[in-house]
């Protein structure tokens, strides 16, 4: 692709391939922040692929070889054109909110950036050429936190085929859309595997039994219960794990040891964020 020829997507990580040397068309309207680029340099209302990359896309040479291991976090918060903005916060809005209300600011909060994280860095050891941006990694993250946290708590639920259902349908169509041209599915696959893990981790709820043993008067005897049931402290293991493992070992197939130090600064972030998590728990009882 051209530079400053972002192509146009809806609500995913858009990819963009500039030629060194080449000179973009002057912004519409004078300059100042409202100014963007024409139309037909970049059609969904942005700046250049030269702005996006002076503002922290994500750019595996610099990442590398530069050591601005930062990009991998600040493309999250960068959008193509303002058309890409909206529909991405779109979505967000319709997943974010229900997610925020049930498991709170802080949880929700490190499960997006974590898992956008995940999608930047997956994107990054198999996509060598141009720039990345957009907040589909962390998104699908939200969405994979969906279906794994409709497993965790599946003995909850009511209706839980038709909810497993229907969510792996909306997975399935949203993963379809990276076969188009310039859309950067290594980003919404790395998002969406770290969210599902990271749901296991951090969506986890107690049993219905145990709240009722906890609020029961002194005077009612209820059964002794666990707050959560075995498969769930499995599922809690097993991903944690597998998180870390992942990380771990993901700098294999990189260049640099830049990656191992950062992945492993990874870890210690999802360990720690785990642990803050789990002492508000302990607090609440």
């Amino acid at each position: 692709m051209e530079r400053g020829r972002p192509a146009p997507a809806s609500t995913v990580e858009i990819k963009v391939h500039p030629r060194r040397g080449d000179n973009s068309d002057p912004p519409v309207g004078s300059p100042g922040r409202f100014s963007f680029q024409p139309l037909k340099e970049n059609p969904l209302l942005g700046p250049s692929s030269s702005t996006l990359e002076k503002m922290g896309a994500l750019e595996v040479y610099k990442v590398v070889h530069r050591h601005q291991a930062w990009r991998l976090i600040s493309c999250i918060w960068l959008h193509a054109g303002v058309f890409h903005l909206l529909a991405n916060m779109l979505s967000l809005l319709f997943i974010g909110i229900r997610l925020e209300q049930e498991f709170g600011f802080v949880r929700i909060s490190l499960l997006y950036v974590l898992s956008g994280f995940g999608g930047s860095l997956l994107s990054a050891l198999f996509i060598q050429s141009g720039i990345s941006v957009g907040a589909s990694g962390a998104l699908f993250g939200l969405l994979g936190s969906m279906l794994s946290e409709l497993i965790t708590n599946w003995t909850i639920y009511a209706n839980k085929l038709a909810a497993l259902i229907t969510l792996i349908v909306i997975i399935v169509l949203n993963l379809a859309v990276g076969v188009l041209p310039h859309v950067d599915n290594f980003a919404h696959i790395g998002g969406f595997v770290s969210g599902f893990l990271l749901g296991f981790v951090f969506l986890i709820r107690p049993q219905f039994r145990w709240i009722s043993q906890k609020y029961a008067s002194s005077g009612h005897r209820v059964t002794s219960v666990t707050k959560h049931k075995t498969y769930q402290y499995a599922l809690w293991i097993i991903s944690m794990v597998l998180l870390l493992l992942g990380f771990y070992l993901a700098p294999t197939y990189a260049v640099e040891y830049t990656y191992f130090e950062l992945l492993v600064s990874y870890g210690l972030v999802v360990v720690g964020a785990e642990l803050i998590i789990g002492n508000s728990r302990t607090s609440e009882k």
